[in-house]
């Protein structure tokens, strides 16, 4: 079953947000997704309408958002865990390129958070960011392990509460990007 074009603009609304994409290579995308999802529909000009439309929400909605986000207090656990050699990586398409990163990597770093764009857009409409933590081994981080404990103050240390569930950690956070990537004024 085809997605009904409320369904695709929701996620072109999650994706300018999460910021993972470049612009133009987003466009495109989003020109893609229109082209195969609703071909009635002229894809150019549906897109670019779209992502103006999602762009002006959420720089409204982004008007009322506390001083400091909580991407604000993500990119603080971030900058954390890679100052405590855990690699981070924003936006992995998934296991296989968080495996072939850290195979790529000389030293071995002490260990890789990663999480993919459907992470994010999670965390964007819901709240919640789910991060993949493993050992620069790509042996999965567990209770009682100290990569994790350092890795779950990190959040801690930034105002964000996370914990351990099924393999991954659970960061209560929204994906409040601030609209110009700058931060807070």
């Amino acid at each position: 079953m085809k997605p009904r074009p409320e369904d695709t603009q929701a996620w072109v609304a999650s994706a300018l947000r999460s910021g993972l994409e470049d612009p133009d290579a987003l466009r495109d995308q989003v020109v893609d997704v229109i082209r195969a999802d609703h071909p009635g529909l002229d894809a150019v000009s549906t897109a670019d309408a779209w992502l103006a439309h999602a762009r002006e929400a959420w720089v409204t909605e982004s008007a009322a958002w506390p001083t400091t986000t909580d991407h604000d207090r993500l990119t603080e656990a971030f900058g954390s865990l890679e100052a405590a050699g855990i690699v981070v990586l924003a936006g992995c398409a998934d296991h296989w390129s968080a495996r072939d990163e850290l195979a790529g990597r000389e030293p071995t770093p002490r260990g890789i958070a990663w999480f993919t764009p459907q992470d994010v857009w999670h965390a964007v409409d819901e709240g919640m960011l789910e991060v993949n933590l493993w050992h620069g081994s790509t042996a999965n981080a567990a209770p009682g392990d100290p990569l994790l404990d350092d890795a779950l103050a990190a959040f801690a240390a930034a105002g964000l509460e996370g914990h351990f569930d099924e393999g991954r950690i659970e960061v209560s956070a929204y994906w409040q990007r601030h609209p110009d990537g700058l931060g807070p004024a």
